[in-house]
């Protein structure tokens, strides 16, 4: 095989990576976008020459106007799109929102219409269902020190 055909059969995934923040009773933030009929995690795309985490921290500046420390990986979530291609998306953890990281919030008006906390039984109610799984394989491997490799927003070891 020659390299230019190597070179072609390469997956050139899109990279995408947010976080999982939470107030102090542990319920979990999502952002409500103005482009998007459900609720969404803070984060987006990868940029050329970007690290996913660097990524991360840009988009919540950029979304929630505040920055706070992104911690830990929690899940990979292989998740193409038949829209898009490939995925690849990086879940890390944000931590817990202090009274004065929430003051300080201040949504980017363009792209988010609002933000709340809710308890993790309400969002599959709120998102789309893989997202729901990565949030909860996300708080799951928050709790026990873990991180989750997710296909589709389903565990290998589970199928779910």
């Amino acid at each position: 095989m020659s390299e230019n055909e190597h070179e072609a059969k390469m997956a050139r995934p899109r990279m995408a990576a947010g976080a999982l923040f939470f107030d102090e009773s542990d319920r979990v933030l999502l952002v409500e976008p103005s482009y998007k009929d459900y609720r969404d995690i803070p984060g987006g795309y990868v940029e050329e020459g970007e690290s996913p985490r660097q990524a991360c921290v840009r988009e919540v500046q950029e979304e929630l106007g505040i920055a706070p420390h992104i911690g830990r990986l929690l899940v990979v979530d292989w998740a193409p799109n038949p829209g898009e291609g490939d995925k690849v998306l990086y879940l890390f953890d944000g931590g817990r929102l202090s009274a004065e990281d929430r003051r300080q919030i201040a949504l980017q008006a363009d792209e988010l219409r609002g933000y709340d906390f809710h308890d993790a039984g309400q969002v599959p109610d709120l998102t789309i269902p893989r997202l729901a799984r990565r949030i909860s394989a996300g708080i799951n491997a928050r709790v026990n020190g873990l991180t989750a490799y997710l296909e589709h927003g389903e565990s290998l070891a589970t199928g779910a």
